[in-house]
């Protein structure tokens, strides 16, 4: 049986259609409006991010991100934990559609991955005592005087890049605060977000100082690339979780102050 070349061209369009409409139905928005949730990965032990409440649920900044989220895309969140160090390779393998977790948007994640816009700003900053009014706007105005940080940090590392810094580490930021609080510290180091958590629930007489970073770190939720429609799905809840104040009023809960917008 002869196939007219009309009829070739015919199975040809026909594959193609076929093919087009395949690759719709595999965008992950998709996949998520017809299974009815959003599968998000976190640490689930990374406070005031996402931790498990004496209850068990799930709780902090970024699962409330989340949930908000979800609901613009219309569908229910499902949190998956998992550690940190194979979070990204989890989300390549197809475990769960996103991770809200604190990934910095960085070119070589963009590589492999897409992000949503921006929905965390932060950066270095310092923090003194309440009562000392000077006022150090850089690392190099802390030269001879002493600066506490996390051992192993990347603020340890920041502050030993300077020399003249009397630079003092500790296991965490409870021993340092500790220390700066009773004057044996003239200032400490770490993410602005840490710090306005701690701030708000130390009870320590302490306030944020200079943010001292040169980079601004930005926070998206990535997922897997060639996925168009979800990505304009996933920008379009950001902005508007941007412009009706939701992230604005997540930000305050957990901070104190509105870590969604760029830094001034």
């Amino acid at each position: 049986m002869k196939i007219t070349l009309l009829g070739k061209l015919l199975a040809v369009a026909l594959a193609g259609l076929l093919l087009s409409a395949a690759a719709r139905a595999d965008d992950l928005l998709d996949q998520v409006k017809q299974r009815g949730t959003l599968q998000i990965a976190l640490e689930g032990t990374f406070p005031p991010f996402d931790y498990k409440a004496a209850n068990g649920q799930l709780e902090g900044y970024d699962v409330d991100v989340a949930k908000a989220v979800a609901a613009k895309l219309g569908v229910k969140p499902e949190f998956v934990t998992t550690e940190w160090s194979g979070i990204i390779a989890g989300l390549q393998a197809n475990r769960y559609d996103v991770i809200v977790n604190q990934v910095a948007i960085t070119p070589e994640r963009q590589k492999v991955l897409d992000f949503s816009p921006p929905y965390t700003y932060s950066t270095a900053q310092l923090i003194q005592r309440k009562n000392d009014d000077r006022q150090f706007k850089s690392l190099e105005d802390l030269k001879g005087h002493k600066l506490g940080v996390s051992l192993g940090s990347n603020y340890n590392d920041m502050a030993k890049s300077v020399p003249g810094i009397d630079v003092k580490t500790y296991p965490g930021a409870p021993e340092y605060l500790r220390d700066l609080a009773s004057g044996r510290l003239d200032a400490a180091l770490n993410d602005r977000l840490m710090l306005a958590y701690l701030i708000r629930t130390s009870n320590l007489p302490l306030r944020t100082g200079a943010n001292v970073g040169t980079v601004e770190d930005q926070m998206g939720i990535p997922f897997r690339k060639g996925n168009p429609k979800f990505a304009k799905a996933i920008a379009d809840a950001i902005d508007q979780l941007k412009q009706d104040g939701t992230l604005t009023k997540i930000s305050e809960k957990w901070f104190g102050i509105d870590v969604s917008k760029p830094i001034k």
